[in-house]
């Protein structure tokens, strides 16, 4: 997948206010900078993380977390050549992909957050995606995406909803913590989306 239009790291290089910081004080709302995004528009994927890990809050790289399966399940999925570290979050806009998250406070675990947050960032999310236009959004984890999107029903796999020209679908959580999946059968439903935009050229 090619890369398309202007690669942008909101927020700058990894946050120095949150290294060495205590997992109290990481997990503080306002206490981490934002993990900046890794975005370009007109990508062909844009995954949205849930929010950041208190690690991903340290180091300033998106599923930073030892046991998060991002990565490898990404790979195995067919979108990268070879699995890449969290450090080279940056090679994925070579491919057309990024990431973002639905909330930028970083949490030990996604059910900290509330609802509220949710919400709101599903808001944050919807206008990001009409400014950055990707053909797809994934967001990775459906029971998030539900509360972000008031969409109780919602089940993995491709949404009928859509954002301006960008068609929504909702993968697995890759988090360690979500022992319903195995890297394969997570790496599955990762490849459905992959083959459904190397399918679908145009949009």
């Amino acid at each position: 997948m090619a890369s398309h239009g202007t690669p942008r790291r909101s927020g700058g290089d990894t946050p120095p206010a949150a290294r060495g910081l205590p997992r109290a004080e990481l997990s503080s709302p306002g206490a981490a900078s934002p993990v900046p995004d890794v975005v370009a528009s007109g990508l062909s994927v844009l995954f949205c993380g849930i929010n950041p890990s208190l690690m991903s809050a340290a180091t300033g790289h998106h599923f930073a977390r030892p046991g998060n399966r991002f990565w490898p399940v990404l790979h195995l999925a067919g979108f990268t050549p070879r699995q890449l570290r969290p450090a080279e979050q940056d090679e994925l806009l070579a491919y057309g992909l990024g990431i973002t998250n639905l909330v930028a406070r970083a949490t030990a675990r996604a059910d900290e957050l509330s609802a509220a947050e949710l919400l709101d960032g599903g808001r944050l999310l919807a206008e990001k995606a009409q400014r950055l236009r990707p053909r797809r959004l994934a967001v990775v984890g459906v029971t998030a995406y539900r509360t972000a999107f008031g969409e109780k029903k919602a089940r993995i796999g491709p949404q009928e909803r859509r954002i301006g020209g960008t068609r929504v679908w909702v993968l697995p959580n890759p988090s360690g913590l979500n022992a319903h999946w195995t890297a394969q059968t997570m790496a599955e439903e990762y490849a459905l989306l992959r083959e459904a935009v190397t399918e679908d050229p145009s949009r």
